[in-house]
């Protein structure tokens, strides 16, 4: 019989990060990477390592994580996402699998990111949108957080809507596309895209939305604090489980196909 042919696999992941220690592998062995790894070791009987297209952190959920691994496999893509469904935990789930040329990267070819982010003000999320929802007892300015929003859009250093520390680690320079607030009742989803983020930027840029939204923070100063790079207390960083990493673009033909 014919050995199989060591491919390049674009998988794309859902899961619900409640009771995970983040996306990236941790030494308590309960990330997301780790249990995706741990899957594919039991499949190919081999350690396999798989690179992600970014990181979230715990709490945080996917429904548009990328991830790309390589390995052989010679039953078909339908039969690798059954296996791999088979015996992961039932928050994560692979959606599909495709083979892609060896060129594709997870993380380096990606050209862009939308993240959304669930909040309900004025009242309380029920127990069934509690893991998924940060609740704002106070009712928020929402025409004054859209005002704080127009002054984020574009191209800015985001260093201040950023959780670096003191040394200059990576360019800091983001354009951000979208920043979009929408309502349903006490019901807000901050929609974002851009490029790509930093590290805990659209968590900070929803925290400032809401310190926006009860009359804290001002568009003029959330302007000085792009100009002045530095983050501040006035600056909070919204709880992890509103958020949700919706989809990553890619250059054709790798795009996904509008997942």
């Amino acid at each position: 019989m014919t050995e199989p042919v060591n491919q390049r696999w674009k998988c794309l992941v859902a899961y619900d990060g409640t009771s995970f220690s983040g996306w990236q592998a941790q030494p308590d062995k309960n990330a997301v990477q780790d249990h995706l790894e741990r899957r594919l070791a039991e499949l190919f009987q081999a350690e396999v390592r798989i690179h992600g297209s970014g990181r979230t952190d715990a709490g945080v959920h996917a429904r548009g994580q990328v991830f790309h691994f390589d390995s052989a496999w010679r039953h078909g893509p339908e039969k690798l996402l059954a296996a791999l469904r088979g015996g992961l935990p039932p928050t994560i789930q692979v959606q599909s699998a495709e083979t892609v040329s060896e060129e594709f990267h997870a993380r380096y070819s990606a050209i862009g990111k939308i993240y959304h982010y669930q909040l309900i003000h004025g009242a309380w999320a029920d127990p069934f949108e509690h893991p998924f929802t940060w609740s704002v007892p106070k009712a928020l300015d929402v025409a004054a957080m859209r005002a704080a929003a127009e002054v984020l859009r574009g191209r800015h250093d985001f260093r201040a809507f950023s959780a670096f520390g003191g040394e200059e680690r990576e360019n800091t320079v983001r354009t951000l596309a979208r920043l979009d607030l929408v309502e349903q009742g006490p019901r807000l989803r901050i929609e974002a895209e851009a490029e790509g983020f930093l590290y805990k930027m659209v968590r900070s840029l929803v925290g400032a939305l809401v310190y926006a939204g009860m009359g804290k923070l001002s568009p003029a100063r959330i302007a000085e604090l792009l100009a002045t790079r530095e983050r501040t207390a006035e600056v909070e960083t919204a709880p992890p489980q509103g958020l949700c990493l919706m989809r990553v673009h890619y250059p054709a033909p790798w795009e996904d196909g509008g997942r």
